[in-house]
């Protein structure tokens, strides 16, 4: 197939965050088996060996400028007119801004010229590039990673809002903006169960398949020992509004009371681009905070345990299956195993559940003092992956989805 791939996320390297490591690992599949053309947009730290080295995995790869807000845009009155837009346009401003009209001409001339057997939108916000009657000239497909409607009622209904009004009042605006998008494509992808049932009440009839994200097995080995002691981890990129949130949560009302039971114990919140509501943690006794790192899976491999205190954020969490992967046992909330099988039932027990301050401190306190336990997790959660979260996995079910088979 010849494939159009949309990301305004630069998706190289992928290690900066969850929509790269998406973005790449589904691309280098489908590169070993169809000639991919690659449309991305440049960002404030990619340098140009790392456009260098993206080129080595696509057939074309064409990267534009990212529009850039005045300073009379990014102020107040620049505010109010983006939400005026939104409310007579329909389209939320944080799609407007990656909005590039080069992009736009490139993509329809391609499509008038039938270049293309596909279209692809990797990440909901480039949807915007695509014209729904297009549906009866070839395939597109949307990879939504989470649902912005479903993840700003999620933020309203836990109180985790930055700003309850404004959600509040974009509220009804994303829901009618996710109809109306969703209703432009062939085909809708999304990375778990519970986000297929979230857009197919907004979609129903639409066609919707669930693939899931993966894990390079090469780049996270399982652990070969288990290091013992009462060292926690915390992961993901620290500018991001619900790691953000989760590391905060865990520090001030957790972490305090396992102190308590263990005074030895530490907690280290590892990611990249942490902000001063994260750094600030560091003034607790037994917290550090890393920056980003070069290696995630040298710091999963020494933690006795591995936190996804998650509050809010729709979608499989990237950070879950990685832990899950290196062998470190998981304590994580529902949204932070969203997705996954990790206990009930029939299914072997891969990670320990936990919501509210109680459930977390006897669930770390369980894997602090039960060796047993932590190599039952570590092994259960390791086979768990190898099984269902590889991308090479992933990638297959994508290119499922893109050459019009369903298994």
């Amino acid at each position: 197939m010849k494939i159009l791939m949309l990301s305004s996320t630069f998706p190289y390297p992928p290690r900066r965050g969850g929509t790269q490591v998406r973005t790449f690992n589904l691309l280098k599949y489908l590169s070993e088996h169809h000639a991919i053309t690659l449309i991305t947009q440049y960002a404030e730290d990619v340098e140009p060996t790392e456009v260098e080295e993206l080129q080595n995995w696509v057939e074309e790869l064409l990267v534009f400028p990212k529009p850039q807000l005045s300073d009379a845009e990014s102020g107040f009155l620049g505010k109010m007119q983006r939400f005026k837009a939104f409310l007579e346009q329909g389209t939320p401003p944080s799609v407007l801004h990656h909005y590039s009209t080069d992009i736009q001409q490139w993509v329809d001339e391609a499509v008038q010229a039938g270049e293309f057997e596909v279209i692809t939108c990797e990440h909901s916000v480039n949807e915007i590039y695509i014209r729904p009657e297009w549906q009866s000239q070839l395939r597109t497909v949307v990879n939504i990673h989470s649902s912005v409607y479903g993840t700003c009622r999620h933020l309203l209904e836990t109180k985790t809002s930055e700003n309850q009004l404004r959600d509040q009042l974009n509220l009804p605006l994303l829901r009618r903006y996710e109809e109306r998008y969703c209703a432009k494509f062939t085909d809708i992808v999304v990375t778990t169960p519970e986000d297929r049932r979230q857009i197919t009440a907004l979609e129903p009839e639409g066609q919707i398949a669930v693939v899931p994200n993966g894990v390079d097995l090469k780049l996270y080995p399982k652990r070969v020992s288990d290091p013992g002691g009462h060292r926690l981890v915390i992961c993901g990129s620290m500018d991001n509004r619900p790691n953000i949130d989760a590391a905060r949560f865990f520090s001030l009302e957790v972490f305090p009371e396992i102190l308590q039971r263990y005074p030895e114990a530490t907690l280290e919140i590892v990611g990249g681009n942490p902000v001063p509501e994260v750094l600030e943690l560091t003034q607790s006794p037994g917290i550090t905070v890393t920056g980003r790192v070069l290696s995630m899976v040298d710091y999963l491999h020494k933690a006795t345990v591995c936190v996804v205190p998650m509050r809010t954020g729709f979608g499989i969490k990237n950070k879950t299956l990685e832990a899950m992967a290196a062998g470190t046992p998981v304590v994580g909330s529902d949204r932070g195993l969203e997705g996954l099988q990790v206990d009930g039932g029939e299914v072997p027990l891969r990670a320990l559940r936990a919501n509210e301050q109680t459930e977390y401190v006897y669930a770390v306190s369980r894997l602090l003092e039960n060796r047993q336990l932590r190599k039952q997790l570590s092994e259960n959660a390791r086979s768990l992956i190898e099984k269902k979260y590889t991308w090479e996995r992933a990638g297959k079910l994508y290119e499922q989805v893109l050459s019009g088979r369903r298994d």
